[in-house]
């Protein structure tokens, strides 16, 4: 179980302590043996065309969130939400700004702009913060976004924001790419941003609460790299468990429908700055990281993850559905040694 301060409730790391399958996954249960142990399939129905999710696992007294990428025919491409009871059956709850709300700053300093992407959803002293990605297809003029509020009601996403303008961006000439931001609190309290899409990699920022901004003077430093072009490496999301911080992140090619080749990778750091090790010792910065899922039947190309808590939230592409996006639970596996588990099925080797 995450154990991450418990004040910062994040779409990608959430210390709940009632999070166990016994508690939340109702008629779930682990394997008997544990020599293997396996991630557990959250089975979704419902409204679930969904890229990108950023997860929050709901409480006794909220339901179950996914923001998402937004889509040009909803809304004018604002982020997207649905919610659950129980993170079985989802609903569309709308989108969380309307056209006239829209945030104008990003449309106007990302030209070609269509639709807003890759939210992360932070809850840090009773205040939501919900970052997203400003960019074209292709490109690296790009920006990371804040809004901000105090009273977020699910039922009615769009009320309260306030927009607070650009976090970070990339202009082109700087060699990483503003998107896919993802938070995570520290142990000491100090908040950090993760980001990044193909470039440069995966670059991890500090940043500072009430602002939700980084600090005056501070710049990223890179922590996942592939090493060679085109460096196909994107959607960082970070995890504190049991004295290690994890990171997430997804190589390869989305948003091709079935011929996407996405697929999730892992490594781990005693410290969040790094260095991120793979399970066989490579570090991330120089091409590492340990496979967590890949394509499985009709499930084309898996990631865009969060985590929340001990659930992984992620997309992939529906054969069977003419390569739509849609989304998928699983609550992960913990190896004796502290490694993830995503497959629901060990190894024919096991």
């Amino acid at each position: 179980m995450d154990d991450a301060q418990a004040g910062p409730v994040s779409s990608r790391h959430w210390a709940a302590a009632a999070l166990g399958c016994a508690t939340l996954l109702a008629g779930c249960s682990q394997p008997e043996s544990a020599a293997r142990p396996v991630a557990i399939e959250i089975p979704v129905s419902g409204d679930t065309r969904v890229h990108d999710p950023g997860l929050v696992v709901g409480t006794s007294t909220r339901p179950w969130l996914v923001f998402s990428t937004g889509d040009l025919r909803v809304g004018l491409g604002a982020i997207q939400l649905r919610t659950s009871p129980d993170g079985r059956e989802w609903t569309d709850a709308g989108v969380v700004w309307t056209p006239s709300t829209e945030p104008v700053w990003a449309v106007e300093k990302i030209t070609g702009v269509e639709n807003f992407w890759a939210p992360e959803v932070l809850v840090h002293d009773g205040t939501w913060y919900l970052y997203y990605a400003v960019s074209t297809f292709g490109s690296n003029t790009s920006a990371i976004g804040l809004r901000t509020n105090d009273s977020f009601d699910p039922e009615r996403p769009s009320d309260g924001w306030i927009d607070r303008g650009e976090v970070w961006s990339s202009d082109g000439t700087r060699n990483y790419n503003a998107i896919d931001p993802t938070l995570l609190i520290d142990q000491d309290g100090q908040g950090w941003m993760a980001f990044g899409s193909f470039w440069g990699g995966i670059q991890l920022l500090p940043i500072d609460f009430p602002s939700g901004k980084p600090p005056v003077g501070a710049e990223p430093a890179t922590i996942a790299d592939r090493g060679s072009p085109p460096n196909a490496i994107e959607a960082p999301a970070l995890l504190h468990r049991d004295g290690w911080y994890y990171l997430f992140v997804s190589f390869d090619s989305c948003c091709r429908g079935t011929a996407s080749t996405y697929n999730i990778n892992v490594g781990r750091a005693r410290e969040v700055q790094g260095p991120y090790l793979d399970a066989d010792g490579v570090a991330l910065s120089e091409g590492g990281g340990t496979l967590l899922l890949e394509a499985e039947g009709d499930r084309i190309g898996p990631g865009g993850q969060s985590v929340s808590g001990n659930v992984m939230a992620f997309h992939y592409y529906d054969a069977a559905l003419a390569g739509e996006p849609r989304l998928a639970l699983r609550e992960l596996g913990w190896t004796a040694d502290g490694w993830p588990i995503l497959q629901t099925t060990a190894p024919e080797d096991s």
